[in-house]
């Protein structure tokens, strides 16, 4: 086991998922005063991760599925949370497993469907006896905090899809992800052979996505994209079916952003326009669906900045986003209906650079999700030219070094095709050359420095 991973099993196979270093920090810094809150989709792994870290880490773990809706565990909370020694001996005796003082785990899966129990946290951690982890998605709705208060005993961490690095992992590369960071270090292309085999590994990715099933399925079937596809419609049924749970007042709202996510990523400008939603709408209109998307962490949101300052968030726009879906393997099924992926071949397609608008949607789409695994918030810059009647300059991407006294800012353009110009990167150099650190294109082609960009491959976008 490597220091920064654990394996985890699924289905008979090794992945290995890097969220388990944060999850033994938050066991070795908290010491039983904070309780671990894991944030994401659903079907990311959150529960086999944390029924895995129960196993090695702890001599004893209970694991509570609240979405069992189990009503005689839904009663212990109800009933018996002012004698904890009686709530502990019922919990025991109904999981038929003892509990060890220090020395045991309890987990809360799913807590959003049972919010007693995450208001009981504050109780529960102050007792003292064992750990506590919380899984759930949809942790900040108004539904799922209603007449709780939230405890500050929780410390949160979010959980993504796996990442190039681990997707990469998963298919045994871990030697070129190695090699490649030191290329990234070094700012020199990889060898050409290994920047071919590369970039197949991230079409490979782009494709599959990081949802572990479908990773699972791809590898097991002998790189079968079909088989993976159906492990993904399969998540894609699952998230229709939550939207169709939601409050009817934003269900609508919601549902036509999630359809639309495709058709939007493929027009130009790529952000979405609230009139071609429904005539007459607005942004304003859409703040509940946003934030019931993001909670959910079904999407990423990139939002206008177009005055990239201290604190990128502080000149965000809202009424100008993009709309990205969290993981790009669920994009390409969403955009395709079975029928064209195989009639037209998309993935061969694709991997010949000769499915072009699609490609670059789904080029942006991974990028996006690969910088959201690395911590950054999505922004994006356009300058409108009056006189052109157009916009002169669009920036797909600027991530900040968040810095409050030393502050810069790095644009990104993601490029598709071979060939493209600089024009809105240099515009926008010149601009704002006193906040500017490095710029970077991500392109398909090798690393590269010209007039003082650095041209990278996507698969190093993991280095950003």
């Amino acid at each position: 086991m490597r220091a920064n991973y654990m394996r985890i099993i699924w289905s008979f196979m090794i992945l290995e998922r890097k969220i388990y270093k944060k999850l033994l920090e938050w066991k070795n810094e908290s010491k039983g005063t904070k309780a671990l809150m894991v944030e994401g989709a659903r079907r990311i792994g959150k529960s086999t991760i944390c029924e895995e870290f129960g196993k090695k880490e702890y001599e004893s773990y209970i694991l509570i599925d609240f979405a069992k809706k189990d009503k005689e565990i839904e009663m212990y909370f109800e009933t018996h949370l002012n004698d904890l020694d009686t709530f502990f001996m019922l919990l025991q005796a109904h999981f038929g497993k003892k509990l060890t003082e220090r020395k045991s785990l309890i987990i809360f899966d799913e807590v959003q469907i049972f919010p007693q129990a995450r208001a009981a946290i504050k109780y529960l951690v102050a007792d003292g006896r064992y750990d506590y982890i919380e899984t759930g998605s949809l942790i900040s709705i108004k539904e799922n905090v209603k007449d709780i208060v939230i405890p500050s005993e929780e410390r949160h961490i979010n959980m993504y899809p796996l990442d190039f690095e681990e997707f990469a992992s998963a298919l045994g590369e871990d030697l070129l992800v190695e090699y490649i960071k030191k290329c990234f270090e070094k700012k020199e292309p990889l060898e050409r052979g290994m920047h071919n085999k590369a970039m197949l590994l991230f079409n490979q990715y782009m494709f599959v996505g990081g949802m572990p099933k479908p990773v699972v399925a791809f590898i097991q079937n002998k790189k079968d994209f079909t088989e993976a596809d159906k492990e993904k419609r399969d998540i894609l049924r699952l998230y229709r079916e939550d939207i169709m749970k939601i409050d009817a007042r934003y269900r609508s709202k919601v549902l036509s952003i999630f359809d639309q996510i495709p058709g939007f990523l493929s027009s130009h400008e790529k952000r979405i326009v609230f009139k071609q939603l429904q005539n007459g709408s607005y942004a304003e209109q859409y703040e509940e669906t946003f934030f019931w998307l993001a909670d959910s962490m079904i999407s990423n949101e990139s939002f206008l900045c177009n005055d990239p300052n201290v604190g990128l968030s502080l000149n965000e726009t809202r009424s100008y986003v993009k709309c990205y879906l969290a993981d790009t393997g669920l994009l390409v099924s969403h955009a395709f209906d079975e029928n064209e992926l195989l009639e037209d071949d998309v993935y061969k397609q694709i991997l010949a650079g000769k499915l072009e608008i699609n490609e670059g949607m789904l080029y942006e789409n991974a990028i996006a999700q690969m910088l959201v695994a690395s911590g950054h918030k999505l922004y994006f810059y356009t300058h409108y030219n009056k006189v052109k009647h157009r916009n002169d300059i669009e920036i797909d991407f600027i991530i900040s070094n968040n810095s409050k006294l030393k502050y810069k800012m790095y644009p990104i353009e993601v490029k598709s095709g071979k060939q493209y110009k600089t024009t809105s990167l240099n515009n926008f150099r010149e601009k704002y050359k006193n906040r500017i650190g490095e710029s970077y294109i991500i392109h398909p082609k090798n690393l590269i420095i010209k007039d003082g960009i650095i041209c990278i491959p996507p698969y190093m976008t993991m280095m950003l």
